[in-house]
């Protein structure tokens, strides 16, 4: 089974795309350009390659001379961004309940950036690795992770958060004051790690926006989410989904593409990637259950026409022909 190439949340790049109208580039050709459907942005099921969102991130950062440019992505975001997670994050009861729900969740958003919680002598930071393609970080790209990271505590906490250090792998930009300015406490450049340290302190006082039960419902939404990811070929994942939902009828390649939380266009294009087509593996899969339940003398033609999702045995009939080249009766009859 071929693994599955990491992909990214399609709605986080609405603030990205804002950002670039902001800076005066136009984003729509530009997400052409790097084959992002931009009517994806406003998709809750789409996810967009990894190696995508890379090659975005390397134009902004090759082209932009606002070396800054990666922290002004606060300015635009808004939890439908970050889908469940972002509305699971305003409700936690803590910071360090924010932080955890980031880390534990935070494939739903990206499957190339990660998370990790380090705890010592009083400080707790949150360590963010990037795992790219190119195995080099870009930048502008840490610098907006990390500022949003801290614009989310401080929309939790207030902007009176106290940071403890905020640390870079990447060398000291010239702006570097407009990093200070925005980040309020020490920052070290050319750092072994991308870090935010916070005092040990704040991180279980109660927030004011503690809504434990909305936590836990938005938490399911993204459980849900999550399941819907696992890593497979995503014609094992079409199959799957298909052989769940063909006794209840009505199965499309819309249908299976909502039940993989994907755009039906993503799921067209990313099956034309693999080298087939959603009627091909409906057609496969429908053949492949006949011949099996044929071989079962309990169940009659309606009924196997019925749990292949056919309304009729003579349409049944007429495709198990055009697969197998006889009827279903003369298959069962002469096995």
């Amino acid at each position: 089974m071929r693994r599955m190439k990491p992909t990214v949340y399609a709605p986080s790049l609405t603030p990205v795309w804002k950002l670039l109208r902001e800076c005066g580039y136009d984003p729509d050709p530009l997400f052409r350009e790097m084959h992002i459907d931009p009517e994806s942005l406003r998709d809750e099921r789409a996810r967009i390659s990894l190696s995508r969102i890379e090659q975005m991130w390397k134009w902004i950062d090759q082209h932009s001379d606002n070396r800054c440019i990666g922290l002004g992505v606060v300015e635009h975001w808004h939890p439908t961004a970050a889908g469940a997670l972002g509305y699971a994050w305003l409700a936690s009861s803590t910071l360090r309940t924010s932080l955890e729900r980031l880390v534990r969740y935070q494939r739903m958003i990206s499957e190339g950036v990660t998370g990790s919680i380090h705890e010592k002598a009083g400080e707790v930071s949150l360590v963010v690795a990037f795992h790219l393609e190119t195995e080099e970080e870009i930048p502008v790209w840490v610098d907006a992770i990390l500022a949003l990271i801290v614009h989310l505590c401080r929309i939790n906490y207030g902007e009176e958060l106290p940071l403890t250090s905020v640390s870079f792998r990447h060398r000291e930009p010239d702006c570097a004051s407009r990093f200070y300015g925005y980040f309020r406490c020490p920052l070290e450049f050319g750092a072994d790690d991308n870090r935010i340290s916070f005092p040990a302190a704040i991180l279980d006082q109660p927030l004011e926006g503690s809504h434990p039960t909305l936590a836990r419902l938005h938490d399911q939404v993204i459980v849900d989410y999550l399941a819907g990811l696992k890593q497979g070929s995503l014609v094992e994942k079409v199959k799957n989904a298909i052989i769940e939902r063909l006794p209840s009828g009505g199965v499309t390649d819309a249908t299976i593409a909502h039940a993989l939380y994907m755009h039906e266009r993503t799921l067209q294009r990313n099956l034309r990637q693999e080298g087939t087509t959603f009627k091909s593996i409906l057609n496969e899969v429908r053949e492949e259950l006949a011949i099996r339940y044929l071989q079962d003398e309990t169940l009659s033609l309606g009924e196997i026409s019925f749990l292949l999702g056919f309304t009729e045995i003579s349409s049944f009939s007429r495709a198990f022909k055009r697969w197998t080249g006889v009827p279903p009766s003369d298959y069962r009859a002469g096995r």
